[in-house]
């Protein structure tokens, strides 16, 4: 376990020092499309707990994602916030959604989820462009851009890249604490088990809807720097293809792991730009070749499908899919058996 948590640390210590030295070796364009990684990270950070850990498919976080975006932007616009206290706000707000949307969806599972989420995400864009006064309707939002405060030597694009790269850690780093402890514990045996788990003392209730509510927050923040970074909110930047995107991020890169997050958001970044490339005419059909293929070798997505690898040639066992876990899943309440 301890060679276990010594290589964990070293990959998160490489990955740390790749994001901070690459915006320095790349074009200042590419800079510009690792923001939107970042911010793409962090929603499909809320999907694998949700999805992979709670087993609650959700369609609808580009909604979440939206609220984030305008939080921000009405702020800016409204009350004259600087961008970074509407960041919170807007996790804050989506989170309380989150628990409304939960408290709903503990009546609902499967395909029928699905469907009620993916109707939010395809309402949204026509709630925004109706409060016209507040949303700025079909024409949106524009907000200024980014300036590097004072005696910071970075200029607003690097400053802009630092400041989401770190936003991104700090809910790397929480949701992992999160879910090292009972909290992980007790969504893994709902997911796995539920009858088992109920039996134990675990309360569904509180569990499912606190992991929409944590989701729903991290998809906030993620519209938040989304907004920021473009400076320019409108309903149809927040369309349901933006909730199926995430999803397929969070596949592709692997749904059962926090690695998965960092792989997913490249893979929906770049994929388009290099399906453009490949064929001007016709990016979607590379696009979803691309997809189809990565679907039927590695299942498990990318990370899965590394790892699998990995331990193949050095002939380890395999290590549990949740990394920053070392818990077993089954007896959650083991240690405290009252109800929740």
């Amino acid at each position: 376990m301890a060679a276990a948590n010594a290589g964990q640390l070293s990959r998160v210590g490489v990955a740390i020092a790749v994001i901070a030295i690459l915006p320095w070796v790349v074009p200042s364009f590419a800079v510009f499309d690792l923001i939107y990684v970042g911010a793409y990270a962090i929603a499909i950070l809320g999907l694998i707990v949700l999805t992979g850990m709670n087993g609650q498919i959700s369609l609808g976080h580009g909604a979440f994602m939206a609220l984030g975006g305008y939080v921000v932007a009405v702020g800016v616009h409204a009350a004259g916030w600087p961008y970074w206290v509407g960041v919170p706000v807007a996790a804050a707000a989506c989170g309380a959604l989150g628990i409304f949307i939960g408290l709903i969806a503990l009546r609902l599972a499967g395909v029928y989820l699905a469907l009620a989420t993916f109707s939010l995400a395809v309402a949204t864009p026509s709630f925004l462009k109706h409060f016209k006064s507040v949303t700025g309707g079909f024409g949106g939002l524009s907000l200024d851009s980014v300036t590097t405060p004072a005696g910071i030597p970075l200029d607003a694009q690097h400053w802009l890249y630092y400041v989401t790269w770190a936003s991104a850690g700090v809910a790397f780093l929480v949701t992992a604490l999160l879910v090292r402890g009972r909290f992980g514990r007790a969504l893994r045996a709902l997911r796995d088990d539920p009858i088992a788990a109920i039996s134990f003392g675990v309360n569904p209730y509180f569990y499912k809807t606190l992991a929409f509510a944590w989701s729903a927050a991290l998809a906030g923040v993620a519209g938040a720097f989304f907004a920021i970074t473009t400076a320019y909110v409108s309903p149809d930047t927040f369309t349901f293809a933006l909730s199926i995107t995430l999803l397929i991020g969070a596949v592709l890169g692997g749904i059962m792991s926090f690695w998965g997050a960092l792989v997913g958001a490249l893979v929906i970044e770049f994929l388009p730009l290099v399906a453009q490339q490949v064929n001007a005419g016709a990016p979607s059909v590379v696009y979803g070749v691309t997809l189809i293929l990565v679907m039927l070798f590695v299942p498990d997505g990318i990370v899965g499908g590394v790892m699998r690898s990995i331990r193949r040639l050095s002939h380890r066992p395999p290590q549990p899919a949740f990394e920053p876990s070392v818990q077993p899943a089954a007896p959650v309440a083991a240690d405290q058996p009252s109800r929740e």
